[in-house]
């Protein structure tokens, strides 16, 4: 009001000069009409002479009176603008019944450079961004107060009760310099909480309640995500909560009569004094329903879950009603469920004796809803057929509310969109017709990440360059006009990664295509790689090209959203051959050093995944997975005694001609005898040539085994708002590795390896690296006599992981973690220990962007030895690039 009286106030003294202009003018002519023959205007200005004639509304050739009303208006036309601070109509002759008048104004600064002083650097930026201070903003005292005040009211609702804003307007050749000064002063904290006339419900529960608005407490280790500060419109939801509590215990009548909210300006904190009146403690009675003709009141009675004789709870009995939770098992959903979008339920008290409430809970179910129209906006890179073929309402399709909940779930997932951001906008409801239309809003963002890294491991440097192109367009990979730079927008994956050092090289290839052939849910992936390491001496950094081992493999699959019992559930199969080629590689890692090995395996594997619509901080949901893995049982069909293959084997070694002759040493050799390559006799077969590398060799020339995963990940919501949800996630993990045939045993292949950051960097023998934070990378797996580790064929692991956003937006999803873990692997099933687990606890932080994918830290404290080791391990730190926890 004030800044409209400033203005109108200057309205009418400009108003009131140039009719004084005209006055003195009138002196030397009569008052009357007169044809305007021009405008000249004067006065600095960035605006040429025509636009601002433009602005006035006048025109050459109009009739105008003199003084009048067209003078005035144009005057109050450009004052509204808000682009100059002085205006001045003159005249500068007359001829006749023409008139020549002068336009003399003068433009308001505009703005060359914005300061903010008081805040940290990363806070200026998103300030200036919020109250629109861009180079080139006109500056007025409009801008000046809505700036000051936009800053205060937000520091205050974060608890800066204090805060002043005082900014400095500094001249700068045609322009000005804005510099604002931001004191946000202390948060004002709270001293205290009293209630008063609170019988039922000790001040301790109340206090609980109020979520927002706690004491100021030291030290309290629980208090990590609601520290003390008073924020005025949180503290009154808050007072709403209070009385929730007291409807969820009964007290239906309860209400807050009075609240004082005190301020000590000395010690920057604020005193509470809140008094209730309970009232008496109902019970429900009778519950009736009216209206109902879809479902019967057995039905309706099971989704309500209320009982005649229960204590009356008012929160729940609105939340089995409609609860706002999307997914939520209420009366409400129920409806919305089945087409009944135009559905009304309300529970209505209908009488109450002494302490009892009976009810009715009325029912408009309205006509069935179809979906209508469908389209999408917001996608420029992503074809609409990407789209389309993710969304699960369909034109013609019975409205559902779990669908619509699900679209937003499955277009998050994509990982082409801000998930935050994905939104359905509801539009022509017409009951008449029964018809709805959905307008889905997208914003898309970067979905193409590059990893580029070097660095020291495993006692060399590594680099390592990734490519993973998330919505690439196969289609398009020969039209030119297509690269922009890539091909994109088919929402298919195509990755490439080079890995390599002194003494290895790694390079993988793969493909996903999520829709093929384009009608069904079918995804087709394939995969490439070769790999090929060196022996490496870690004590004098030599690399023996002569020792090598490499593996080459090629993976392809089917994956396929099954429709039975919901969409979350997906099948694939995938088949994987991997060829070993060992040439003088004897390090312990396998009992062989020379020779191949080749692995066919099957796997098939069945998951529920319905975590959240945000992929990257899931809030809800839960991804249940088992998979098997398996080779072809070769010792079953081949015919081959692994037991007697040893001995069998060193039978061919002896001089079984029945008799003897001499050898090129000129040692006679007998029948029986041992002999080598040569002919020579030798004392023993392994002398021979035969020994345990040799006859592994034999046994392992096709990999034979079996593999069992389960896997638990479940997400829960504890509190706040949806922008910054702290979310608790559970995590547990089982797996199994056996053999067809035990006396061929488990192979050396494709093992457990427990401890550390979970990633399996250079390691080529198909092994499965499980992440237990607190511990050295690998350091949990069992060792053979000598020491070496030989990995695990069996492994549990559980995680409980508190999580808290501190920012979810498109350019940077980061959130902080805490984390307890325990787990432990075991060489057979006989040593399986469940409840001997090696523990660990710690935090850490991890940032995801989608150029480069996700980023994170850990600091873990393992609480219990290494094997072999009799003291705690300590605190471990990990980096995690490019894997997902």
């Amino acid at each position: 009001m004030l800044q409209k009286g400033i203005a109108l106030f200057i309205g009418i003294l400009f108003f009131a000069t140039t009719s004084s202009v005209f006055a003195q003018e009138s002196n030397r002519l009569e008052s009357g009409k007169y044809i305007l023959a021009d405008i000249s205007v004067t006065g600095k200005m960035s605006y040429n002479e025509q636009t601002v004639v433009t602005f006035t509304g006048l025109e050459k050739g109009q009739s105008i009176n003199v003084p009048g009303e067209e003078i005035s208006a144009a005057i109050k036309k450009l004052w509204k603008l808000g682009l100059f601070s002085d205006v001045d109509f003159m005249v500068n002759k007359i001829e006749g019944d023409s008139i020549y008048l002068e336009l003399a104004i003068t433009e308001l600064p505009k703005l060359s450079d914005v300061k903010m002083q008081g805040v940290k650097k990363g806070k200026q930026e998103s300030l200036i961004k919020d109250t629109g201070l861009t180079k080139g903003k006109v500056v007025n005292e409009n801008l000046l107060t809505t700036t000051k005040n936009y800053i205060e009211n937000k520091y205050r609702k974060d608890g800066y009760y204090n805060t002043k804003v005082a900014i400095n307007v500094i001249p700068d050749s045609n322009a000005v310099k804005m510099v604002v000064n931001i004191d946000k002063g202390k948060k004002v904290r709270i001293k205290a909480i009293n209630f008063n006339g609170n019988e039922k419900l000790s001040d301790g529960k109340l206090k609980k309640a109020m979520s927002a608005t706690k004491v100021k407490a030291f030290p309290n280790p629980l208090r990590i995500f609601k520290p003390s500060k008073f924020i005025a419109d949180k503290y009154k939801e808050d007072l709403d909560k209070v009385i929730s509590k007291y409807k969820e215990k009964g007290y239906r009548d309860a209400r807050v009569v009075a609240d004082t909210v005190i301020y000590d300006a000395k010690k920057n904190m604020v005193s509470i004094d809140i008094d209730v009146q309970e009232g008496n403690k109902y019970y429900f009675g009778e519950i009736k329903y009216l209206g109902n003709t879809v479902y019967t009141n057995q039905q309706l009675n099971q989704i309500l879950g209320i009982k005649k004789g229960e204590v009356y709870n008012g929160v729940l009995l609105q939340e089995r009603i409609a609860n706002p939770k999307p997914d939520a098992d209420d009366i409400t959903n129920l409806y919305q469920n089945n087409g009944y979008l135009f559905s009304n339920i309300n529970a209505v008290e209908t009488r109450t004796a002494n302490d009892t409430i009976d009810f009715e809970i009325r029912i408009v179910e309205g006509p069935i809803a179809y979906f209508n129209r469908i389209t999408v906006v917001g996608n420029d890179k992503t074809n609409d057929k990407v789209i389309y073929r993710e969304l699960r309402t369909r034109p013609g399709q019975k409205w559902n509310k779990e669908d619509v909940i699900g679209t937003i779930r499955e277009l998050g997932a994509l990982g082409f969109f801000d998930a935050e951001t994905i939104r359905p906008d509801v539009k022509n409801p017409d009951p008449a017709t029964g018809t709805v239309d959905v307008e889905w809003n997208v914003t898309e963002k970067g979905s193409s990440q590059i990893e580029l890294q070097g660095g020291y491991g495993g006692g060399g440097f590594i680099g390592t360059l990734g490519l993973s192109f998330n919505n690439f367009s196969m289609r398009n990979i020969f039209n030119k006009k297509a690269y922009t730079p890539l091909p994109m927008g088919d929402g298919q994956k195509l990755s490439l990664r080079l890995q390599g050092s002194t003494y290895f090289q790694t390079y993988s290839l793969s493909f996903t295509e999520p829709w093929f052939g384009g009608k069904k849910p079918i995804q087709l992936f394939t995969s490439l790689s070769h790999s090929k390491q060196f022996l490496y001496n870690y004590s004098s950094r030599d690399v023996d090209r002569d020792q090598s081992f490499t593996i080459s493999s090629i993976t392809m699959g089917v994956s396929k959203r099954l429709s039975s019992p919901d969409f979350y559930m997906r099948l694939s199969h995938s088949l994987t051959f991997q060829y070993y080629d060992l040439n003088n590689y004897n390090t312990g890692l396998f009992t062989f050093g020379n020779g191949t090995s080749r692995n066919l395996a099957y796997t098939a594997e069945l998951t529920r995944d319905n975590r959240g619509r945000n992929p990257i901080y899931p809030t809800y949901g839960a991804l249940y997975s088992l998979s098997f893995r398996t080779t072809f049982p070769y010792s079953l069909v081949n015919g081959i005694d692994y037991a007697e293959l040893r001995n069998q084997e060193a039978y061919k070694l002896k001089n079984e001609t029945g008799v003897g002759y001499q050898g090129a040493n000129g040692v006679t050799v007998n029948p029986g005898d041992y002999v080598n390559d040569s002919g020579n006799r030798v004392e023993t077969y392994q002398e021979a040539g035969l020994n345990d590398s040799k006859f592994d060799q034999k046994r392992f020339n096709w990999l034979e085994y079996y593999k069992i995963k389960f896997k638990a990940d479940t997400y829960t919501k504890l509190a706040g708002p949806p922008s910054h949800e702290l979310v608790l996630r559970a995590l547990a993990e089982f797996g199994y590795m056996g053999a067809y045939n035990s006396a061929r045993g488990l192979v050396p292949f494709e093992r457990f390896y427990l401890g550390g950051d979970g990633m399996a960097n250079y390691a080529l023998d198909g092994r499965e690296v499980i992440q237990l934070r607190g511990y050295p990378n690998q350091s949990l797996s069992p060792v053979d006599a000598t020491g070496v580790q030989i990995g695990a064929t069996i492994y549990n692991k559980f995680t409980l992981e508190m999580r808290y956003p501190i920012t979810l937006k498109p350019q940077a999803s980061i959130y902080a973690l805490t984390f307890l873990e325990a787990g432990a692997s075991y060489a057979n099933f006989k040593e399986y220990n469940p409840f001997d687990l090696k523990r660990s606890a710690g935090f850490g932080l991890r940032v995801f962007m989608p150029a480069f994918g996700l980023l994170g830290i850990d600091f873990g404290y393992g609480f219990d030895p290494l094997p072999g080791y009799q003291q705690k391990n300590g605190w471990e730190t990990h980096f995690i690039i490019g894997q997902q926890f």
